[in-house]
């Protein structure tokens, strides 16, 4: 359903309750969740024109592209890392303290909804404060990468305004010049804790959100438009037991057929809302 007005949105909103209502909900979240926090979309709303994400084959098999995207990373980083949840974040970890969400399944690798206070969430394609060893496995703090390529780039300097990718990531003007950080026991190639497109989410991860959705009794998809197919399945396996599935996304997703209801609209306005009239 196209919302087209406040009214309409709030009457919408109020289906979406009484479907909802005495149920345990768990959340799948996308990138659309974290717009309003200055973190763009890679589609739709939001988007980042132009934005190209990295693949799995081209970081391992393309040195001249791993080096753009160690910049990048870094220059964007510290602006990712300190958006602030927004009102949708926290209304789920609100949610979820009065008993009504059950969990949150998120595709961002933003930490939002931890830093928002949701203290079960499953986060399927990985984190960002994360940076690990293709080699050795060791595992470090993204923190202390970004020491470490300061003190191998000392001519870096983190411009105060950059545009973000969904991922942290910015476009560099140029990458001449900088040492891409290596394993500081093995001097192994180090990946953030993400996975890139072309990878697997873990097994263990996807089990881990399909425990929590069997566990619940309606889903929420909020701010992803289901491309990707780890969402996509995760949908389908609550299609399949007929819960109540709302779908909250300014543009259509594949889903949308099998939605209980749809609602076009932002998730800082609909979460909120959803909180007051379920408590």
């Amino acid at each position: 359903m196209s919302v087209s007005n406040t009214a309409e949105l709030s009457a919408t909103i109020a289906h979406a309750a009484e479907l909802l209502r005495g149920k345990r909900i768990a959340l799948l979240t996308g990138a659309g969740i974290s717009t309003d926090s200055g973190i763009p979309a890679y589609r739709g709303e939001g988007a980042r024109t132009g934005s190209d994400p990295m693949t799995i084959q081209t970081y391992l098999g393309d040195e001249r592209a791993r080096r753009r995207y160690w910049i990048g990373g870094h220059l964007g980083w510290r602006a990712f890392a300190h958006a602030e949840p927004n009102p949708g974040h926290t209304a789920l970890a609100e949610m979820e303290t009065d008993g009504v969400v059950s969990g949150v399944i998120t595709q961002n690798v933003d930490g939002l909804h931890l830093r928002a206070g949701s203290s079960r969430v499953i986060e399927v394609h990985g984190t960002m404060r994360r940076v690990l060893c293709l080699h050795c496995g060791q595992v470090f703090d993204r923190r202390d990468i970004a020491v470490q390529i300061e003190e191998l780039n000392p001519w870096i300097t983190v411009p105060e305004n950059v545009a973000l990718a969904p991922d942290g990531d910015v476009l560099p003007e140029t990458t001449d010049g900088f040492v891409v950080p290596v394993c500081t026991v093995c001097e192994g190639m180090l990946k953030p804790d993400v996975v890139f497109f072309g990878e697997y989410v873990p097994q263990d991860r996807f089990r881990a959100a399909e425990s929590l959705l069997r566990s619940s009794s309606a889903l929420i998809v909020a701010g992803s438009s289901l491309v990707v197919n780890s969402g996509v399945r995760l949908v389908e396996r609550a299609r399949r037991r007929s819960i109540p599935l709302i779908i909250v996304n300014r543009e259509p997703t594949r889903a949308d057929p099998w939605a209980s209801l749809t609602i076009a609209a932002g998730t800082s306005d609909v979460l909120p809302a959803l909180q007051e009239l379920l408590r």
